[in-house]
């Protein structure tokens, strides 16, 4: 994903979030990719300032990784289609 480098070093979320969209909305329609069957985002979080920022769970733990499922099962599972 390529975003304006000027906004690399105080992206916000937010920024990320559009960042993405705008990448993966052209990538839709300019190739048809509809589908994938993995995405890997890896993130650098900061303070804000530039030093770096540790996410910490509900018990104080440091949280390393976040797995997720998606937000929604593809109806091809749900139905058997594979």
């Amino acid at each position: 994903v390529y975003c304006e480098p000027w906004s690399l070093w105080w992206m916000t979320l937010v920024d990320l979030r559009q960042c993405l969209y705008e990448q993966l909305h052209p990538m839709e329609d300019r190739f048809a990719v509809r589908h994938t069957d993995d995405v890997t985002l890896y993130l650098n979080l900061t303070n804000g300032f530039g030093a770096p920022l540790i996410c910490k769970d509900h018990a104080g733990r440091e949280v390393k990784t976040l797995n997720s499922q998606g937000p929604y099962r593809p109806a091809a599972i749900r139905f058997d289609l594979f």
